[in-house]
């Protein structure tokens, strides 16, 4: 049986501070196919974001391992770092602050090719950069233009285009739409589900939105406090969610027919602090499935069938 492209296994991230140890990705395991997609969804400050970032090696995991094509890349430095780049790339959130407002859209996405020595010929080069702007549906006659200049549409296509400048086999897209229009979303979304048919890209897609996981990921994984609740194919967990944070994500998703009315779980009561967090149920303070059990443990994470998973006590019985 071949490995998997990528290979998560007991991924960390903790930040040391005044007040204690910040838990940002506590012991987050996944494996990932070429050519998928998997959603990473969860409430902000869960860690999501933290997580895509140290997997694309803009900041470093304090455990773990991130295997890709079998090779652990969370302890390459130097020239190895930067043949890292050809292969993960990330697609950041806000595309205005990701992009330099000094550097005009040619610029933006030549300046990868540049770092990497991709192209010797100026023609060649040209070219390249040329095809990237047609891929990603930016007209050649803004090639001179910069950032302030584009609407938010146009800048983000700009950041994919640039992402997509060495090829990679891996691109982290960090909630690369929350930022749009939602009539741009549409645009964008479809645009890097023809771009993954076409070129075969890996996506690990960063969001707070469900309803964009259901139609663009095959698989799903739900993340709270640092900590990974639940994961399972996208059919399974929107048919048969099993955490209750998920069930609760899941009834915030607005339903566009007015008499089918549902009742809805909502998560009731504050977050809990995520530093030094005690061994216990992260969610149980707002659960109201929580028995003294959830007080005392942590859950571990167990397989219910059909490539589910799920952290909750309550499905372990």
């Amino acid at each position: 049986m071949s490995k998997p492209y990528l290979e998560v296994k007991n991924l960390k991230k903790y930040f040391n501070i005044p007040a204690g140890t910040l838990h940002a990705v506590d012991d987050i395991s996944f494996t990932l196919e070429k050519g998928q997609t998997i959603g990473i969804v969860g409430e902000s400050g869960c860690g999501k974001s933290t997580m895509g970032r140290v997997i694309a090696r803009l900041a470093d995991a304090t455990d773990g391992e991130v295997l890709l094509d079998g090779k652990n890349i969370l302890g390459v430095k130097g020239k190895e770092l930067k043949k890292l780049r050809n292969e993960v790339q990330m697609i950041f959130q806000d595309p205005f602050s990701s992009l330099n407002p000094r550097k005009s859209v040619y610029a933006t996405i030549e300046e990868p090719l540049l770092i990497q020595k991709s192209y010797k010929d100026k023609e060649d080069l040209q070219r390249k950069v040329y095809e990237l702007m047609d891929s990603v549906g930016i007209a050649r006659r803004l090639a001179g233009s910069y950032p302030h200049e584009l609407d938010g549409g146009r800048r983000q296509r700009i950041g994919i285009a640039r992402a997509l400048a060495l090829d990679p086999g891996l691109i982290i897209c960090d909630e690369p739409v929350s930022a749009l229009d939602v009539s741009i979303q549409a645009q964008i979304l479809n645009m890097l589900k023809r771009l993954q048919q076409n070129n075969g890209y890996t996506y690990i897609f960063i969001t707070h939105d469900l309803s964009v996981v259901r139609h663009f990921c095959q698989e799903v994984l739900v993340m709270y406090m640092g900590q990974m609740v639940e994961k399972a194919p996208v059919k399974e967990l929107f048919e048969n969610p099993m955490h209750p944070y998920t069930k609760a994500l899941l009834d915030a998703v607005p339903i566009p027919e007015i008499n089918n009315r549902r009742e809805r779980s909502l998560i009731k009561g504050e977050i809990t602090s995520p530093i030094d967090p005690p061994d216990a149920c992260r969610f149980a303070v707002r659960c109201d499935y929580a028995t003294e059990e959830c007080s005392k443990s942590c859950p571990k994470l167990i397989d219910v069938g059909n490539g589910h998973f799920v952290r909750c006590f309550a499905c372990n019985k």
